[in-house]
């Protein structure tokens, strides 16, 4: 019973449910990069390249016939499959930067905050003095005056 509720408050900590939510979000954001290079960026690298599906580029390595799909010719055997990998490299090309350029701005934003604190700390009036420090000195200034 001590494990479930050491287990319990262990999954409630916020870094915890924090990495979930970025762990989901990731994995969306990745479905759209995903269909960013197939759909937007690689048909016109293909159509550059002789108008195939570039991720259907592949070298044979067991006899298959060069016309074949890339899935065809996987289960036919194996094959160097080049354009997909390199279309998979995009993916995380771009995402990569995406993420990159994400912490980016939430460091600028994080000093940009840090800095407006200290300016708000630094143009704060001082607090007032407290009452009885007041009359010591009232007193301290009257004796002087005797």
């Amino acid at each position: 019973m001590a494990m479930m509720q050491e287990f319990k408050e262990f999954a409630m900590k916020g870094n915890v449910v924090d990495l979930a939510v970025g762990v989901i979000i990731g994995g969306a954001f990745g479905k759209i990069v995903d269909s960013l290079v197939a759909d937007i960026i690689m048909p016109p690298i293909g159509k550059l390249f002789g108008g195939l599906d570039f991720a259907n580029y592949y070298i044979p390595l067991n006899g298959q016939a060069a016309s074949l799909s890339l899935a065809e010719a996987k289960k036919l055997g194996a094959v160097f499959a080049y354009g997909n990998f390199a279309t998979i490299l995009l993916n995380f090309v771009i995402l990569a930067f995406v993420i990159f350029q994400m912490v980016r701005l939430m460091n600028k934003a994080r000093t940009l905050g840090h800095k407006q604190d200290e300016a708000a700390a630094a143009a704060a009036p001082p607090p007032p003095t407290p009452e009885d420090i007041v009359l010591l000195r009232e007193i301290r200034d009257s004796l002087k005056n005797k």
